[in-house]
């Protein structure tokens, strides 16, 4: 009934819907986002500059291994060689409002997924709905994954080698607040858009346009993609895009086993459509 309801909706109608979802979309991100304005001074001294103090998490992490195994490493330095700098007027504010909104969005992510999710779902029907019931817990979760895994890992890679490389000790390392922000930024939403590919291929593959066959024999060119994002969203340097390349591949491995799972679920439904 409800897809009928839907299917009778002209495309105004369905733009006006779509309209108000975006709008609550956007609120929610909005007030999410003024909340994390009026705690910057601690989303911006523990959070966003934490990467760039060498008692971060990742860094110890990755002394402690290269101390056991008698190596030196620039995980182990004092302190990184570069300062960070704000060279406009408006610099600081700007950063300051930009991050909040990025917050408001990265905290909001399954709010957002929710209002996509009630736009589209009525066009399903009732047995895609009650099949794709976990989409928001699983979507999210893979999500803020993403964002871990780029916060803790790609991001200090990406600046432990960007701000220890030098062509020369007449140049001294003082980036642009912006810059720093941005490389950090690039590394959590890059990483958490990532991770949704076994979603990704969970929905295309429900619509006809991916099989495991498909994903199995374009695995060598996937595999150059793969390496290529790793090189978008890390410095250029082997070890920082292996690095990103290994839970990627992971996922796609993953994504695989779920678009043979679909089409195994789908070939049992036709079987009994068939049988009754």
């Amino acid at each position: 009934m409800e897809n009928e309801v839907k299917n009778e909706m002209s495309f105004l109608d369905h733009l006006e819907e779509l309209r108000w979802h975006l709008i609550r979309a956007t609120l929610a991100v909005l007030i999410i986002g003024c909340v994390a304005f009026a705690m910057s001074g601690f989303i911006f001294d523990s959070i966003i500059f934490a990467p760039s103090r060498m008692n971060f998490p990742t860094y110890e992490f990755f002394c402690r291994i290269a101390t056991y195994f008698g190596m030196t490493s620039d995980f182990c330095a004092e302190e990184l060689p570069f300062t960070i700098q704000s060279r406009t007027m408006a610099g600081q504010f700007s950063a300051d409002i930009w991050t909040s909104i990025w917050a408001g969005f990265i905290l909001s992510f399954p709010y957002v997924l929710y209002e996509a999710w009630k736009f589209i779902s009525p066009g399903l029907y009732e047995k895609e709905r009650k099949s794709s019931k976990g989409f928001i817990v699983i979507a999210s979760f893979l999500f803020f994954l993403g964002v871990l895994f780029g916060y803790y890992v790609v991001a200090p890679f990406s600046i432990n080698f960007l701000g220890t490389y030098s062509v020369s000790d007449v140049v001294k390392n003082e980036f642009d607040l912006s810059s720093y922000i941005s490389t950090l930024r690039a590394s959590v939403i890059a990483c958490g858009i990532i991770f949704e590919l076994p979603i990704i291929i969970y929905f295309l593959t429900k619509i006809g346009l991916v099989t495991p066959e498909i994903l199995k024999k374009y695995r060598k060119i996937s595999l150059v993609v793969v390496l290529i994002l790793s090189a978008v969203i890390t410095p250029p340097d082997v070890a920082s895009q292996v690095v990103v390349a290994i839970p990627v591949l992971f996922l796609y491995q993953i994504s695989i086993y779920i678009s043979g799972s679909v089409l195994r679920k789908e070939a049992k439904k036709e079987k009994r459509r068939k049988n009754a």
